[in-house]
């Protein structure tokens, strides 16, 4: 078999939340993300399904929400990606911690990770979150949407996620045959003694990292908790050789899937993570001017059709706004 082109690294990462409000304003106000797209869920149209992004939604940028407001409280444990990183620009670690503090944002105390600096936080439905910082060159691909948060410490897309898991190898064999490579391990701070996280790598420049760490932790799905992470592949082509690539690791991915903004494949992988692949293309802004995404509420396809009717079971939501300036007399 053909070995498939290496993911460039992650796509976007979807999780579930609460109350949809409170998810808009901790993500587009209090972490500064921009909303690129407010739309639905596609197989549970009675639901939003927020994406936040950069100010271009860049691949490898979007973090998006399922505001699923009666499901219970989640916990995360073994067979869920349990951490979530975002990449800030170096020495903003400090803005970040000034504005927790004022927006009354709880946070743990930083660690050192791989020789990066790590701010661990959790979102308001509980959600396991991280800052780190990193050098953003002039050449980053990511721009910064700084409505609510400065350039200088504006968050430029994924980091890495954290995969917990009972028996990693099988998962990080198939992160190998994904294109990952195996970077290093050290020892899991605050964790149990001998618990070891393995770093992967991809090639990209964003959202570059999986690590892998044992546990055998149960968790429950719910609020605050990841539902998916999504791989990019960028082509179609690209993207059929890797479901070939994963279905020759003994996994049963979907038909490719056309969720309007990138067409995806799904599959759970050994220990019951729910992984995508997904294209690049056409993009969040394929149906929006850039100046204008997130605006007005999507409807994709034959969705357009049922519009009053989506629109009547769905909640109001206010999306939040920056007071302009005042100007110098």
């Amino acid at each position: 078999m053909t070995e498939p082109t290496p993911t460039p690294g992650i796509h976007h990462v979807t999780c579930v939340a609460g109350d949809p409000q409170r998810n808009m304003e901790f993500w587009a106000e209090t972490l500064g993300l921009r909303l690129v797209k407010r739309s639905i869920n596609q197989d549970d149209p009675s639901t939003y399904h927020f994406f936040f992004g950069d100010a271009e939604g860049t691949p490898g940028t979007s973090m998006t929400f399922f505001p699923w407001e009666d499901l219970p409280q989640g916990k995360v444990g073994s067979g869920q990606v349990s951490r979530i990183a975002f990449r800030v620009p170096e020495g903003s670690l400090d803005f970040w911690e000034d504005r927790f503090d004022e927006y009354g944002v709880e946070y743990d105390e930083r660690v050192e990770r791989f020789g990066e600096t790590v701010l661990p936080f959790r979102d308001p439905d509980d959600l396991p979150v991280e800052l780190v910082e990193t050098e953003i060159g002039d050449d980053d691909p990511t721009t910064a949407w700084t409505e609510f948060v400065p350039e200088d410490a504006a968050i430029r897309g994924f980091h890495s996620v954290t995969l917990w898991v009972a028996d990693p190898d099988p998962t990080e064999e198939l992160l190998e045959t994904m294109g990952f490579d195996r970077v290093g391990t050290e020892q899991a701070e605050g964790d149990t003694p001998g618990d070891e996280r393995t770093r992967f790598a991809a090639e990209g420049p964003v959202g570059k990292y999986v690590d892998v760490l044992p546990t055998i932790q149960g968790g429950r799905n719910g609020h605050g908790t990841v539902h998916h992470v999504a791989f990019q592949t960028p082509t179609d082509e690209e993207q059929d050789a890797m479901r070939k690539a994963v279905r020759s690791r003994g996994l049963n991915p979907t038909q490719q899937i056309d969720r309007h903004w990138f067409r995806s494949v799904y599959f759970r992988e050994h220990a019951g993570i729910l992984f995508e692949l997904a294209t690049n293309g056409p993009g969040y802004d394929s149906d929006e001017p850039l100046d204008d995404l997130g605006g007005r509420l999507v409807l994709p396809g034959t969705f357009e059709a049922q519009r009053d009717e989506i629109e009547a079971g769905l909640p109001d939501v206010t999306i939040p706004r920056a007071e302009p300036a005042d100007a110098d007399d």
